[in-house]
């Protein structure tokens, strides 16, 4: 058997105006830490992101596509596609190879004309709207113990993104395929990946 880059934590928190999606950056072969630097959040439309768990050749395929349908899509209709419309073609593509599937778990946030949404989807397509808050990867049952805890209805898009950020470091610490660097997004009327300087002040608060 080959082995594949995998082992993941990544997060979802619905704000109040926004999203915010974080993860962390190692990639796993088996007990071997293949990578410190994994990518696991991609912009796949002006205001709508996505992250990944699973195999890392699986989910950058699908990033691709998705990224080039929605391009598509606005070249065609002259408008961004809705958060919804993206994650059902993503679904529709992942429940067509439910015989060789890809070994992903995904999280899909964005902000269009109907608000904040967040969308979880699971390797046969699966398509759920969560919520409040949504966590996948090896490491998601401890990121889940943080967020559940710690999350109210009316959160902030700062307070959603020091809440990501302390999911991902709790489950680093108890989560061996989870690792290294904590990637964070905000998403409001900008796609916004938190710098080094603010990330060095969130930190300070966990």
């Amino acid at each position: 058997m080959v082995e594949v880059f995998k082992g993941t934590t990544t997060v979802g928190v619905l704000c109040d105006g926004g999203v915010v999606l974080a993860s962390e950056s190692r990639a796993t072969m088996g007990s071997f830490i293949a990578s410190s630097t994994a990518k696991k959040i991609y912009q796949v439309d002006d205001l709508v992101g996505l992250t990944t768990a699973g195999v890392v050749g699986d989910a950058q395929s699908l990033v691709r596509m998705v990224q080039v349908e929605a391009r598509l899509y606005k070249m065609q209709r002259g408008e961004s596609m809705t958060v919804r419309a993206i994650t059902s073609m993503l679904s529709n593509i992942l429940s067509s190879r439910r015989y060789y599937p890809f070994m992903v778990q995904l999280i899909m946030g964005g902000v269009d004309r109907y608000g904040p949404k967040i969308y979880s989807l699971d390797a046969l397509g699966g398509q759920i709207e969560e919520r409040k808050i949504v966590s996948t990867g090896s490491g998601s049952p401890v990121a889940y113990g943080v967020l559940e805890a710690m999350y109210k209805p009316g959160l902030s898009v700062e307070e959603g993104t020091v809440l990501a950020a302390r999911a991902i470091h709790n489950a680093m610490k108890r989560d061996s395929a989870s690792g290294d660097r904590i990637e964070l997004v905000r998403i409001t009327d900008i796609y916004e990946e938190v710098g080094e300087p603010e990330f060095q002040e969130i930190m300070k608060h966990l």
